[in-house]
């Protein structure tokens, strides 16, 4: 195997739920990486992810690429535009809304556990 990898979101299978209005294209296994995780968040205009999540040990880094929205983290709301680049530390519930051009994000971790460790959280935009 060689020192680099290259591939393509638009070549990587979307693996969103089917009850969001969004794409979720995960690129770790992809590459062969241990260390970095790297996905793409395509939100349709106006769509909310339902629930959020917060991890116990991995940090995030949010790049919105295109369109803009909202990103709520804990009990603040926080404006997205395009090229603005958010980090998010581990214990902090996140979760995005796109704006009426749509959202689409790059998320950067790191290494991820054994076993994960991502905590999911119901009802947060309520």
């Amino acid at each position: 195997m060689s020192d680099w990898t290259k591939r393509n979101f638009g070549e990587l299978r979307d693996v969103s739920p089917p009850d969001v209005a969004m794409q979720w294209r995960f690129a770790r296994n992809a590459l062969h990486s241990p260390e970095l995780g790297v996905s793409r968040f395509t939100y349709e205009p106006g769509a909310r992810m339902p629930w959020g999540h917060r991890h116990r040990v991995q940090e995030e880094a949010y790049v919105v690429v295109a369109g803009s929205g909202r990103a709520k983290l804990d009990d603040e709301i926080v404006e997205l535009s395009a090229w603005d680049v958010l980090r998010v530390a581990p214990g902090v519930i996140r979760s995005f809304e796109a704006g009426p051009d749509g959202l689409d994000v790059i998320c950067i971790g790191g290494q991820k556990p054994r076993g994960g460790d991502a905590e999911r959280f119901e009802d947060i935009w309520s």
